[in-house]
């Protein structure tokens, strides 16, 4: 039985990620860096069989995706489904920033990460089923065939919950660092997660540092 091979890759380090902003649906670029872990990443796919590739429309994760396609002579599917959570009120704001001016709301979203919503912003919940739909859309699109997700730390996270069919509060047991590939293989009854958060293409970086979980 010949499944669909996913791919999924977190986008490149930004600016924010560096300095520990969340960034959410804020369009914020590539760092220096983002482009060097992104280039490396591009020379781990470059001999791996790919027949498609999909990216939030965020440019942050689009140009991930570009710069991995490029040898493959992919052009990059956007899906706004994929994009990240929206923090609302919060994005733009540091951790030590967001505790400070929301101490309650931030604690009761880290207990419930599932059922509380993010000031002006997302449930993960909210964030796990659009980006669940988008993901069995491609899916479905892309039967039997070999292809690349970017997107980002939180929304990734929820998809991960999904498949391996978890509660929310599990999004902070686990770590997506900057162009970590983690790999599914999907078939019509079940989703099997092969890897999680491999990033041995950034060892000529010194790895990742875990920079920015969000």
């Amino acid at each position: 039985m010949q499944g669909t091979r996913v791919y999924l890759v977190r986008h490149g380090e930004t600016e924010w990620n560096n300095s520990g902003r969340y960034q959410g649906h804020s369009d914020v670029a590539l760092s220096s860096k983002g482009r060097r872990q992104a280039e490396l990443l591009r020379e781990r796919f470059r001999h791996i069989s790919l027949d498609g590739v999909y990216s939030s429309d965020l440019s942050r994760a689009r140009e991930t995706a570009a710069t991995i396609a490029a040898p493959h002579g992919l052009e990059v599917n956007t899906v706004t489904g994929l994009r990240e959570i929206n923090f609302g009120t919060w994005e733009g704001l540091t951790y030590q920033e967001i505790i400070a001016r929301f101490p309650r709301e931030w604690e009761e979203w880290r207990q419930d990460p599932g059922n509380r919503i993010v000031p002006g912003g997302e449930s993960f919940q909210q964030v796990k089923e659009r980006v669940w739909e988008a993901f069995n859309g491609i899916v479905r699109q892309e039967k039997g065939r070999s292809i690349l997700l970017v997107a980002h730390g939180g929304s990734l996270r929820t998809l991960i919950c999904a498949i391996l069919e978890l509660d929310l509060t599990a999004v902070w047991r686990f770590r997506l660092d900057n162009t970590g590939v983690s790999i599914v293989d999907c078939y019509d009854d079940k989703h099997i997660l092969v890897l999680l958060n491999d990033t041995h293409h950034l060892e000529t970086l010194g790895g990742p540092d875990g920079s920015g979980i969000l």
